[in-house]
């Protein structure tokens, strides 16, 4: 049992370098304050809205009415300041844990206005382990300021890096899941999928929208969709296979990715955290890299 418990320990705890948790800070840092400037009209423009259509959800529900015009564009710009703070890793001891929240707060104010943006969790909760993390220790405005350093005890990074690695292959195991759950064998062996597609892309073009000539052209050839039903459910449901090793990590991440360029093919449904790659950085070296490696030219000694 004693061997057990170390194993898995060594699993949920592996020692890992102070930069690799710093360099997804920065990674996922950028691609968020990217995100909010990407998103600021859609994420501050609620003046022309109905105050009727306002359902609040998740933290947002400690609200009962619409914020003012005024009060939305100050969390928004909080937010993003916050986020700059975060990416650089200055006062990370205040900003880390504030830009996790206010995150979280901004981004489901939006989804309290009708459509919720499932795109957005997997973001949201990376931030908010690395925010309570030790993600400022090396490559950060604390760690030239002499603020932080990295720790000889490698196990205070190894789990932030894990846990975030754990949380994208259960978001996609869940998805897996409730494909299973809600449909059943049927997912595979009927037209759900096709379905599924031919009704996103009739819709978007009655409404005008980007919709997939090639997705309206795949719906006429029924007997690709048991393989490719079959193959999603697959690789969510396979995620825990990334641990086995980098080869096994790199496969999986590979047709994770592939998933995702298939929907964006057949839908326009774009989802840019995990097609840009961000999703699977926690699976890998990314300290590595060779624009990260710059941040990190000489490491300090580490403090016990």
């Amino acid at each position: 049992m004693s061997q057990l418990l170390r194993a898995i320990d060594r699993h949920v705890r592996p020692a890992m370098p102070a930069e690799r948790l710093a360099a997804l800070r920065v990674l996922v840092g950028a691609f968020a304050v990217v995100y909010l400037l990407a998103r600021a009209i859609n994420l501050t423009g609620f003046g022309a809205f109905n105050p009727a259509g306002f359902r609040p959800i998740g933290v947002v529900s400690l609200i009962e009415r619409p914020l003012a015009s005024g009060a939305v564009v100050f969390q928004y710009i909080a937010c993003l300041l916050s986020g700059v703070a975060f990416l650089t890793g200055w006062r990370y001891r205040v900003f880390g844990p504030l830009f996790a929240a206010l995150l979280l707060w901004v981004l489901t104010y939006r989804n309290s206005w009708g459509m919720i943006f499932h795109t957005e969790n997997l973001l949201v909760l990376h931030v908010m382990v690395l925010g309570l993390s030790r993600a400022a220790d090396a490559g950060s405005l604390d760690a030239r300021a002499g603020r932080a350093r990295p720790r000889s005890d490698l196990r205070r990074y190894g789990w932030a890096v894990r846990l975030m690695a754990w949380i994208a292959v259960v978001a996609y195991m869940l998805a897996g899941v409730a494909k299973l759950r809600l449909v059943g064998a049927e997912w595979i062996s009927g037209d759900v999928l096709r379905n599924y597609i031919a009704d996103d892309n009739l819709r978007k073009l009655e409404l005008g929208d980007f919709y997939s000539p090639f997705g309206a052209w795949l719906v006429g050839h029924g007997w690709l969709f048991p393989p490719l039903a079959a193959f999603t459910v697959v690789v969510e449901l396979l995620g825990p296979l990334a641990f086995l090793g980098p080869r096994a990590a790199r496969a999986w991440a590979l047709l994770a990715w592939g998933f995702h360029v298939g929907v964006l093919a057949v839908m326009m449904i774009f989802f840019p955290y995990p097609l840009f790659g961000f999703a699977y950085a926690p699976l890998f070296a990314v300290e590595r890299l060779p624009l990260i490696r710059r941040l990190f030219p000489q490491a300090p000694a580490p403090a016990p």
